[in-house]
């Protein structure tokens, strides 16, 4: 039976109450063996074909289904492929292999800063933002006061954001993707950046969100994080897919690994 065919039959399958699945997902990367010193040198490699890679595959066969509601804790070490494994789902990377399919608006959160322009103000970059999310001017125009008072970054808002720190981006980021309301919402470490009090504050406005049926597909180191947000997890090693369940025991399969 040929990829195309087994992609085919699980699209089949989806039903009314899926909000994404992944089908043998690959995502191979070439690496540049050489040292080339100016961009002039690598385009006259390249057009010699003198250039010479390394074939890495960051993901390889990940297949799994998130139901809409469903909230997945990512689990996995450093260069398990969590992070790139998000942005095949968010978009920003095609996969090599295999196919994505998503239910509804999705509003992903996969780096600090990613979607924002440095030298636009607090306040330009939520109308930005919401643009690349989808959302006309006018519903911006409503939401804006409301996104300001949850960053508590009033005093900061007409700030360039070049000026802003870590911290700082992430609240204004989280603020946007969390109040137009997505169906799938992507979390990438982000509620590890910034000070306790806010933290608390953006664990409890997706705990409300989840009560409403937004599907959280959530990237932690921090386990506490996940049992508390997450009612299912998967576990990532080497850009393979170890296991994909219920939070409790795949977390429990998890430090283990980690012991």
């Amino acid at each position: 039976m040929s990829d195309k065919t087994r992609n085919d039959e699980k699209m089949n399958n989806v039903t009314e109450d899926t909000a994404l699945v992944l089908s043998d997902i690959g995502m191979r990367f070439n690496l540049s063996k050489e040292k080339v010193d100016s961009v002039k040198e690598y385009f006259i490699k390249l057009v010699k074909h003198e250039l010479k890679f390394d074939e890495f595959w960051a993901l390889r066969n990940i297949n799994f289904e998130v139901k809409k509601g469903e909230r997945v804790g990512i689990l996995g070490l450093n260069g398990a492929g969590k992070s790139t494994l998000m942005k095949v789902i968010a978009g920003v990377f095609r996969p090599t292999e295999g196919s994505v399919y998503k239910q509804g608006v999705l509003a992903p959160m996969i780096e600090l800063g990613a979607g924002f322009d440095m030298q636009y103000t607090g306040k330009e970059n939520i109308y930005l933002y919401g643009a690349v999310l989808g959302y006309s001017r006018k519903f911006m125009d409503e939401k804006v006061d409301e996104i300001i008072e949850f960053t508590e970054l009033k005093n900061f808002i007409d700030v360039p954001l070049k000026n802003y720190s870590s911290g700082m981006k992430a609240r204004l980021g989280f603020a946007i993707a969390t109040v137009v309301k997505p169906d799938i919402l992507i979390l990438d470490e982000v509620l590890s950046v910034g000070d306790a009090k806010f933290r608390k504050k953006s664990e409890k406005k997706l705990l409300d969100m989840m009560d409403t049926g937004t599907t959280v597909l959530f990237v932690s180191h921090n386990i506490d994080q996940v049992k508390k947000i997450c009612n299912k997890a998967l576990i990532l090693d080497h850009g393979s897919l170890v296991t994909y369940g219920d939070m409790e025991d795949v977390v429990a399969q998890y430090e283990e690994m980690i012991k």
